[in-house]
């Protein structure tokens, strides 16, 4: 009798050895067709694989994350043989599964332009629909050198030539295409349905050198339903829509250019939406009880290599000379937080101790890492440290997740995750400081009631931290506020506070920013509204037009009395049609167009329409004022 363990427990008996797809279709002809791969003693095989006696088994399915991997490894190997069919000459190289899909890199004398990768895309679903077997097979190493260099793949050859000599290799093979792979993959080709799609080529150096050849990198998007495949081509195109880069420039919010590369020129308009939003967090700071402060830009070496980010960060500093000495703008605020934290003898009374900085930062960050105003080279952090008690850190974390949820919510965030960043391999600080700093934020998290999702090596060379990542409206996730518990800046930077025994005692340093950069966020916030701003955060909230030139005393009288509110409000007096006015500051997304003419005028009336409405009514001014500054009175 063949005995196989589930995974809630039971066992399954049979007459002889079976598969995992056998099993499959033992529990549940549903369960069968929608299997991907088994879980067997906790490594990933083929359902067509003879399973051992009494193993462990679990069943993987299409919707789970290892189960999509697989289809999407399958995929690319169905281009790989799409293409070798089409152009036979092409060589193969690479192709990994990747987030929300898949690519491949191949050597071709012939570029591939964007008409091949549509007969590309046919001749794949071609291959699914002949339904071809994935077909596992173990191979002697050095055999399989010499086979791929006789069929001319001689990259895939060298890739072998860098496994051990005396090694078995798996390959697997579907129709006449056979590749090395490590698998698992799909019974078949035709199990990975047509939930598929080609997106783009690139190119890329053989293994990242631009000494070796260039290849072709063909991206693809894969998902396990064609409904999933169509939300995401959906979700591309409205991020296309959306993209900060466009909206900035046609609503005049801001510029970057050659000449000031990584840096953003903030028009007018854009300029009142970055201090809306410092005004916003600078408020719910101070009603949070912390104290804002302003330091140096340019700090001597000596400091960041006594805080360690010299060694950690210092080749993506910017540095001056001046004086014999080596000046670098600061990178981020903590070092220079410490320092005010060490004038004059602190007591644990006046712990904990909340410092809060819109620091302008500068980092070199590569210049091919650079994206609108998502990624930059000079920019501000909404940066602030908690000097506290270790007794003190499940209180102050438990407050400052209410404040950034808090925030959040304000800004029009609700969906937000968790992930938790443990020690990272290159860090500062010896074990038991990481044990204890890990132990102290898990225990914080916890009693902050949060579901967290572990993101292993990911934590500040410091100190482990809490990363929140926001889902926006049209489903991307941004990873925005952090949280980091550090044992290490203190000791190093010799911070103490006079206790209650009377004795000095080290500080804990809580970093964390809501926002991370004001830059970065605005971005986001640009894409989440597609530019359409809730009214106290529009760069114009109202513009009032005159609809003919008589009236524009009057329309100026309104205007007046809107900036008296403390509205930002622009005239559009011009000779023009009001019809092309209304359009044309529809275009700018202006939350109130406020139409005026002579009955308006007469009757102290306005004609408002509001933005994404095709309604438009009539009504007292005064009314409209009072309605407004009610709306736009800003959160927190």
């Amino acid at each position: 009798m063949f005995q196989v363990a589930l995974k809630d427990g039971t066992k399954r008996e049979f007459d002889s050895a079976v598969t995992a797809l056998a099993v499959a279709q033992n529990i549940s002809p549903r369960l069968a067709k929608e299997a991907v791969a088994a879980r067997v003693n906790g490594e990933l095989w083929d359902l067509t694989r003879t399973l051992p006696e009494g193993a462990a088994l679990e069943i993987v399915t299409r919707i789970e994350a290892d189960g999509l991997d697989i289809i999407r490894h399958d995929v690319a190997h169905v281009l790989a043989e799409a293409v070798k069919e089409l152009y036979p000459s092409a060589q193969i190289t690479i192709g990994p599964s990747i987030e929300n899909g898949f690519y491949y890199d191949i050597f071709s004398e012939k570029p591939f332009t964007l008409d091949d990768l549509v007969a590309i895309e046919a001749k794949m679903h071609a291959i699914i629909k002949r339904d071809e077997p994935f077909t596992r097979e173990e191979w002697d190493r050095d055999e399989a050198i010499v086979f791929f260099k006789s069929i001319g793949e001689h990259f895939k050859a060298e890739i072998i030539e860098g496994i051990p000599a005396g090694d078995t290799i798996t390959l697997y093979r579907q129709g006449n295409f056979i590749d090395l792979c490590r698998g698992p993959h799909l019974p078949s080709t035709g199990r990975i349905g047509t939930a598929f799609k080609l997106m783009k080529l690139a190119g890329a150096y053989w293994r990242g050198d631009s000494k070796n050849p260039m290849l072709q990198r063909i991206y693809g998007t894969a998902w396990a339903t064609d409904a999933q495949l169509k939300e995401h081509l959906f979700q591309l195109e409205e991020a296309e829509k959306r993209d900060h880069r466009k909206l900035g420039a046609e609503l005049g919010l801001f510029h970057i250019q050659e000449e000031a590369v990584g840096a953003v020129f903030w028009h007018p308009k854009g300029w009142r939406l970055y201090r809306a939003l410092e005004t916003f967090v600078r408020t719910c700071l101070e009603k949070s009880d912390y104290v804002e402060v302003k330091t140096p830009q340019l700090l001597d070496r000596r400091l960041w290599e006594e805080s360690g980010h010299w060694d950690m960060y210092g080749h993506a500093m910017f540095t001056i000379e001046a004086d014999d000495r080596t000046l670098a703008v600061k990178p981020m605020s903590c070092p220079c937080h410490v320092q005010i934290f060490k004038q004059g003898v602190k007591s644990y009374r006046d712990l904990p101790l909340r410092m809060a900085e819109f620091g302008s930062c500068h980092r070199n960050e590569p210049s091919g890492s650079l994206h609108g105003i998502m990624r930059v080279r000079a920019f501000t952090q909404d940066d602030a440290h908690i000097f506290c008690t270790p007794e003190q850190i499940i209180t102050e974390t438990k407050s400052f997740c209410d404040l950034l949820q808090g925030m959040y919510k304000d800004l029009g965030f609700t969906d937000v995750r968790v992930k938790f960043s443990d020690r990272p391999e290159k860090r500062a600080g010896t074990d038991k400081v990481w044990d204890q700093a890990e132990s102290a934020l898990t225990e914080a998290a916890t009693a902050a009631g949060l579901a967290y999702e572990l993101n292993p090596g990911e934590g500040a060379f410091y100190g482990p931290k809490l990363e929140f990542v926001l889902r926006d409206s049209i489903g991307r996730d941004w990873q925005c506020g952090t949280l980091q518990v550090d044992f290490v800046l203190p000791e190093r930077l010799d911070a103490s506070y006079i206790g209650e025994d009377g004795k000095r005692h080290r500080p804990v340093m809580l970093h964390r920013a809501v926002l991370g950069s004001f830059e970065r966020f605005i971005g986001v916030l640009i894409e989440h509204y597609a530019g359409n701003f809730p009214l106290w955060l529009a760069p114009t909230q109202v513009v009032v037009a005159s609809v003919t030139t008589e009236v524009n005393e009057y329309a100026a009288k309104l205007q007046q009395q809107l900036k008296a509110e403390g509205l930002s409000v622009e005239l559009d007096d011009r000779n023009e049609k009001i019809s092309y006015k209304v359009r044309e500051h529809s275009l700018q997304k202006v939350p109130y167009i406020l139409a005026v003419g002579k009955r308006e005028a007469e009757e102290g009336t306005v004609s408002v329409r509001r933005f994404g409405s095709t309604d438009q009514k009539t009504e007292l001014f005064d009314t409209f004022l009072m309605n407004v500054c009610m709306e736009a009175h800003m959160p927190g």
